[in-house]
């Protein structure tokens, strides 16, 4: 096997929140390591295509809101319009909210649940055809879902549907896994910490404070990221089913109060 175990070359995958962040991480690894084309979603188009540009040719921008079953449907649609199969979709789209206890607004519940945990089940059933169609007993074709470890610790923060939502997704994950490798379609999930992005302002601005929180001294990278992904994606994760795999240099074994 060697080198190829965690190859993806000649595989075409779909990354929704893909114009930034952990999403934007993922398809460049993806690319780099080897994936024919690679199609980044995301609500807002002129960044999408700028990070489509950014990242060469082979990739490839699908603008969409998929908060919404019409709109997780509306991408499938589009990306089906230009391939008949999908060999790796990675839900990564995703939102959070924070607001005290009292004061704590519906709107700030249904915009997260809605989209960290619907759409990806909404997606995937979108996509469900596609990827049977290019996966394998000896070769699945692969669904990750982006969790978090606040679906495994508590943050002190009180994000109360971003909590609920990540843990949900990563229980969801279990038994869509359950389900979909009757098909060839192995579902995992990545549990991300700290890393910089626009979602998570306090790493990407105070890195230096946050990393003194963290038993790995230090917050994620992008290669961190990527090898993870890739990992999941590649020959080499073809065998784990269902699980969920935190990223974090060691905070969600740490003591409540880290991050």
């Amino acid at each position: 096997m060697g080198s190829n175990l965690f190859s993806l070359d000649g595989k075409v995958a779909l990354v929704t929140g893909g114009s930034r962040g952990i999403g934007k991480m993922i398809a460049k690894g993806y690319l780099e390591a080897g994936a024919a084309k690679v199609y980044i979603s995301s609500r807002k188009a002129p960044a999408c295509l700028e990070t489509a540009e950014e990242l060469g040719p082979r990739c490839i921008a699908l603008p969409q809101d998929v908060s919404t079953v019409d709109g997780c449907k509306a991408l499938s649609t589009a990306y089906l319009a230009r391939e008949d199969k999908l060999d790796i979709l990675l839900n990564n789209a995703g939102a959070a909210w924070g607001a005290d206890f009292d004061e704590f607004p519906e709107s700030g519940w249904d915009k997260v649940v809605d989209l960290n945990l619907k759409s990806p089940f909404f997606l995937t059933q979108a996509l469900h055809g596609a990827l049977t169609k290019a996966g394998t007993h000896e070769r699945p074709s692969k669904v990750i879902n982006v969790a978090s470890i606040d679906g495994i610790r508590l943050n002190p923060q009180e994000t109360y549907s971003y909590h609920a939502s990540k843990a949900g997704l990563i229980y969801l994950t279990r038994r869509m896994a359950a389900r979909l490798i009757q098909d060839n379609i192995v579902m995992s999930a990545i549990a991300p910490g700290a890393f910089a992005s626009e979602m998570n302002k306090v790493a990407r601005d105070q890195g230096d404070e946050i990393a003194k929180r963290i038993p790995g001294r230090r917050i994620g990278t992008d290669e961190d990221m990527q090898g993870v992904a890739i990992y999941l994606a590649s020959r080499a994760g073809d065998y784990v089913v269902g699980e969920t795999i935190a990223v974090d240099g060691g905070v969600s074994m740490a003591s409540f109060g880290g991050l």
